[in-house]
């Protein structure tokens, strides 16, 4: 299997802080960048650029929700070979409070939409390509998207200034025939692009999935250390980092991680393969019922929750 060709972007705070509102303290994400840089993982994704303008509950959420450049070079005053890099949504970001990247400590910018918003995405794209940074388009929901709006996005896609188009298991619900199918596809339609893989591990298969378009040639992996992130969380960095071949990664830092800030931090939050997220990732939906559930006193009742889920005469309690 050749995966020397594979990248890892690092998601942990972006992706983690979905399950604890990004409250991950400084020297948190200081220890976790010392320890990426020396494991040798290509990118860090430190946060969202999104706008506090734009979205609600801005004030409860931590730092890294709405990354600030001022604060991120006390952050990381002292970068190293480990790129940062930055996500933001369709309609949640100001393009104004993107700096050009010979004044940012950001060297890539990540572009979520939904298929219907790709035209949207693809201009927010070409302003940060403008202004000098990597950039990729990740096309959430991939499992809901019909054939014909997959097809119209190629068009739009292929033409666009994006460096690296991202297949993306948002529920969780994709298996290795999935991937292949769709990153043939994307191949076919997108025979000038880099491709980008972000999987959920909802039915336990982000990391095996991860492998498979590794070996179709996918160049950019999402992983997160211990998987954190939300929900059922992502493929781990650590598998990662122990399996791709001829890489020049190195675990050791990785392990330090986990032991240092990762698993004391899991037996405060809740994330990764957990029954109720199984049944969402399995029935093709999106988890937000099931971490509701996981917050109620009902949390361990999956026979009951997957009756409702199952059920459409059946609705939830407000």
């Amino acid at each position: 299997m050749k995966t020397n060709h594979c990248k890892i972007v690092d998601c942990t705070i972006r992706d983690g802080g979905l399950v604890n509102n990004w409250d991950f303290s400084v020297d948190f994400v200081q220890q976790l960048y010392a320890g990426l840089n020396e494991a040798g993982v290509d990118y860090m994704e430190i946060g969202y650029k999104n706008s506090p303008k734009l979205l609600k509950g801005a004030e409860e959420a931590g730092p890294w929700r709405f990354l600030n450049d001022d604060f991120l070079r006390k952050v990381i005053p002292q970068k190293g070979n480990t790129k940062l890099s930055a996500l933001v949504d369709v309609g949640r970001v100001d393009e104004n409070d993107i700096l050009p990247r010979s004044e940012s400590m950001l060297d890539l910018i990540r572009v979520a939409c939904y298929s219907k918003d790709v035209d949207k995405a693809l201009a927010l794209v070409q302003t940060f390509h403008d202004r000098g940074y990597e950039t990729t388009l990740n096309i959430m929901a991939l499992s809901n998207v019909m054939e014909n709006e997959l097809l119209e996005a190629f068009e739009l896609i292929k033409e666009s200034a994006v460096d690296v188009v991202y297949i993306v298991d948002s529920y969780g619900s994709l298996d290795h025939n999935d991937v292949k199918y769709l990153v043939e596809k994307f191949k076919t339609h997108l025979p000038n692009k880099r491709l980008g893989v972000h999987t959920h591990n909802n039915m336990q298969l982000a990391f095996s999935n991860t492998l498979v378009a590794a070996e179709l040639g996918v160049e950019l992996l999402d992983a997160s250390v211990y998987g954190m992130g939300r929900a059922a969380g992502n493929c781990p960095t650590e598998l990662l980092v122990a399996h791709l071949k001829g890489t020049k990664y190195n675990l050791r830092p990785v392990l330090g991680v986990l032991e240092q800030l990762m698993v004391p931090l899991r037996e405060k939050e809740e994330w990764g393969y957990i029954l109720p997220y199984m049944i969402t990732g399995a029935l093709d939906e999106h988890p937000r019922s099931a971490m509701a559930i996981r917050s109620s006193e009902d949390k361990d009742k999956v026979v009951d929750f997957y009756d409702k889920l199952t059920t459409p005469e059946v609705n939830f309690d407000k």
